[in-house]
């Protein structure tokens, strides 16, 4: 077989990359999910409450089910999220996300699943 520039590729190599090609993508190579606990659920923030108008700070989402694709969504927008462990997800919270008192949700995405959401407390 011919391809564009000429280039001669026999029938049997072709067959043998796109097997090769749809392996790889069925076992989900080059995924990363890396979800290890199954689905996602948050336990515990740490800090559970912050006074309106203070500083930027770190949340930590304490669970389980978390994978290293992991992000903390504070009032339905995902924050930058760094992954500690299965148990572990740390989110900065920036001063305009608790701006105003409130009691927004906070929730981890991980494997394509939402965690259960827990209130964080802006007094």
């Amino acid at each position: 077989m011919n391809l564009p520039g000429g280039v001669f590729v026999s029938p049997v190599r072709l067959v043998l990359l796109l097997t090769l090609t749809l392996f790889g993508a069925g076992c989900g190579y080059g995924s990363h999910n890396y979800n290890m606990g199954g689905t996602p659920s948050v336990t515990q923030l740490l800090p559970n409450a912050e006074m309106h108008g203070s500083g930027d700070f770190n949340l930590e989402v304490d669970g389980s089910g978390f994978g290293t694709d992991a992000v903390v969504y504070f009032n339905g927008a995902p924050q930058a999220s760094t992954y500690g462990s299965g148990g572990k997800v740390t989110a900065t919270i920036t001063a305009i996300e608790i701006v105003n008192p409130g009691m927004p949700q906070v929730y981890v995405r991980s494997g394509g699943m939402n965690s259960n959401a827990v209130s964080f407390t802006i007094q």
